[in-house]
């Protein structure tokens, strides 16, 4: 077998990347949204080769202002070896979100071209933590009405923002929140949230908080937009008032705030084993538009 060559690319010399066929079954390629020169720096887009033929690539994003990146967007092949190999050979342990059709795994093809992602990222050191339902909601799903039962408030103390942040870790059905838990404490997920949420373009007082009709704290929920969608960013009822279906009332809410704003399309998403949340989302009209597999590093 010829030396691998592993790198990342050249300015000027994106075009490299594209030489790599590819299916398009599964990834963001499958759902519309391939590799674009203008959306990844050559310096996180890395690809592996043999003879000079690229054998397996990946491409990194993060937001404009951010100095590293915060997500493997892109991951595909023609050689597993290699692909494993580029995989722990670039600098960045970040999450990598593979796309996929909704029931996947059904279709041969798909699972195998899923899996066989799955599998190279595995063989590089990753694990899968969680899949994902990714909702899409557009105007022809209709607009729930509001219950009417809770009264929703911005609130610009950050510090009320983060103790919220720190009670909703109780019993959270997330896997993303469960894992910092574990590994670093209430503290470090309450934060590690907060972060995420300033951290998205949208105004800060967008957020807000839920009060019922006797002045209680009921929960927080965050209507924002990313770099490329409206989306819901946070649904979170605090646990003294669960089991009253509140998680639906904040989900209509901030779908009616977004499309105040003027969208015409709402993206959200939920862990598919925190079926109380997948059915809020169903209640209120979100169909599913694809599933997620979120692969992490180990921590630290």
């Amino acid at each position: 077998m010829t030396d691998l060559v592993i790198r990342p690319l050249h300015a000027g010399e994106e075009e490299l990347y594209y030489s790599l066929p590819d299916p398009a079954l599964v990834g963001r390629a499958a759902f519309g949204d391939p590799y674009r020169i203008a959306d990844y720096r050559p310096e996180w887009t890395w690809v592996a080769l043999r003879d000079g033929t690229v054998v397996a690539r990946a491409a990194w994003w993060g937001g404009p202002d951010d100095d590293q990146p915060l997500a493997l967007d892109h991951f595909d092949f023609t050689d597993r070896d290699a692909a494993v190999e580029l995989l722990r050979t670039a600098p960045f342990r970040t999450e990598h979100e593979l796309r996929v059709p909704p029931g996947w795994r059904a279709e041969p093809a798909l699972r195998a071209a899923g899996q066989a992602r799955i599998n190279a990222a595995v063989a590089a050191g990753m694990s899968v933590l969680v899949e994902r339902y990714r909702y899409r909601w557009t105007p022809e799903c209709g607009l729930p009405d509001r219950p009417g039962r809770l009264e929703f408030r911005p609130e610009p103390d950050d510090g009320v923002i983060l103790d919220v942040l720190r009670r909703i870790t109780e019993g959270t059905l997330d896997a993303h929140a469960r894992r910092t838990v574990a590994g670093s404490g209430v503290e470090a997920a309450a934060k590690e949230d907060f972060d995420l949420l300033t951290w998205l373009p949208s105004p800060r007082d967008w957020w807000l908080l839920a009060y019922t009709a006797h002045g209680d704290l009921a929960g927080l929920t965050v209507p924002a937009r990313n770099h490329t969608d409206p989306v819901v960013a946070l649904v979170a009822v605090l646990p003294g008032q669960r089991g009253r279906g509140y998680a639906y009332d904040l989900l209509v809410e901030a779908t009616h705030r977004l499309v105040e704003t003027g969208a015409d399309r709402i993206v959200a998403a939920t862990d598919q084993s925190n079926h109380p949340m997948a059915a809020t989302f169903a209640r209120a009209g979100y169909p599913v538009d694809l599933e997620r597999v979120d692969l992490v590093w180990p921590a630290g």
